[in-house]
């Protein structure tokens, strides 16, 4: 059996049933927390789950004593024992041989669970456990996939629709952190009735944090040419304790939609052909609602010198904040805003 995602576990977990040995890997924790969580109903019962479950650490338990719990019955409880190691990576290493003569014959009275960072495809571990056990990845979305995750999401886990446009402003409000989503959703089932959809006017009154929509009213500023008071906004953010990273990450999102459209209509025109700045964005994957209300406007105020340019900005910024460049991050920030900013480098 071939890795599963995590996406496909979430949404119909009926489909693979716990093995003696499971592997859940990749780098979102909220997706993680949620695939031990279905594994572990699905192996323990409520009652019976804190004499059954063991947890062990991966930098410093021995395989002699996780060997011991799976292969030990529960006084109370379960006849089955659900053994996790959380942050295993170091315990597979150290252990990797051992696991793999444990695949060949599993204690049928437990479930072993790795918790994993990375789970190599090219390893003799890999193959055992695809074969015989059940291997989950937790890896995130593309963004532009996101919008449709929430709303499934929104109805899959808590109960209530929320609209299409509404989605695309939560994922822009909030960005792709499927945890952040997660609260922000669990905030608004509170506020509609089951006959209530989520819409975008309850988006913008309830959803986000002052520093989130600091973030967009920043880069709408400076799509705007409003340079100083894009830069102020920048300053308060920092102010306040937000990271320089985060606060790129919570605007490139779009500023690849734009990078996109750009391109779309600069190839277009080597074809002889023409795309209107609104068609181009909606392939680029803008919301119509969005298209109307700002982004329209703001594609044709940025102009194609400065949106040809974007994705380079965008990782030469990215390099920067991250190390490249021994420059003050505000310094970076700065200089970004200002190349988007610039009102002598407009038109489209």
């Amino acid at each position: 059996m071939k890795p599963v995602s995590i996406h496909d576990f979430l949404w119909d977990s009926s489909k693979f049933s716990a093995k003696e040995i499971c592997v859940v890997f990749g780098d979102d924790p909220f997706l993680k927390f949620h695939a031990v969580r279905i594994l572990r109903n699905q192996v323990l019962t409520a009652e019976d789950a804190e004499f059954s479950m063991t947890r062990f650490e991966g930098d410093s338990v021995k395989f002699i004593d996780v060997l011991k719990e799976v292969t030990t019955q529960a006084m109370f409880g379960s006849d089955r024992r659900f053994v996790m190691i959380e942050e295993a990576d170091s315990f597979v290493t150290k252990n990797r041989v051992e696991l793999e003569e444990y695949t060949e014959k599993p204690s049928k009275r437990a479930v072993l669970l790795l918790l994993l960072q990375s789970f190599p495809s090219n390893t003799r571990l890999f193959s055992r456990v695809v074969e015989k056990g059940l291997v989950i990845e937790a890896k995130s979305l593309p963004e532009k996939e996101m919008p449709k995750w929430i709303v499934r999401w929104a109805k899959h886990q808590h109960k209530i629709v929320c609209d299409p446009d509404a989605a695309e402003m939560i994922f822009q409000r909030v960005g792709a952190e499927h945890g952040m989503i997660d609260q922000e959703l669990a905030k608004l089932a509170l506020m509609v009735s089951a006959k209530e959809k989520i819409t975008t006017a309850l988006v913008e009154k309830a959803v986000g944090s002052w520093r989130s929509q600091t973030a967009f009213e920043m880069l709408d500023l400076a799509l705007a040419g409003q340079t100083a008071a894009a830069i102020r906004q920048l300053d308060q953010l920092l102010l306040a304790g937000e990271n320089a990273v985060g606060i790129l990450a919570q605007i490139a999102a779009t500023l690849r939609k734009f990078a996109a459209a750009t391109q779309l209509i600069l190839d277009a025109e080597r074809n002889g052909k023409k795309i209107t700045p609104a068609a181009a964005l909606e392939q680029a994957g803008v919301n119509r609602y969005f298209i109307e209300k700002k982004s329209e406007k703001q594609l044709k105020m940025l102009g194609r010198y400065r949106g040809a340019k974007l994705l380079n900005w965008l990782l030469q910024a990215d390099l920067d904040l991250k190390g490249a460049s021994r420059s003050d991050p505000r310094f970076i920030l700065e200089t970004f805003i200002v190349r988007i900013a610039d009102p002598r480098l407009r038109t489209i």
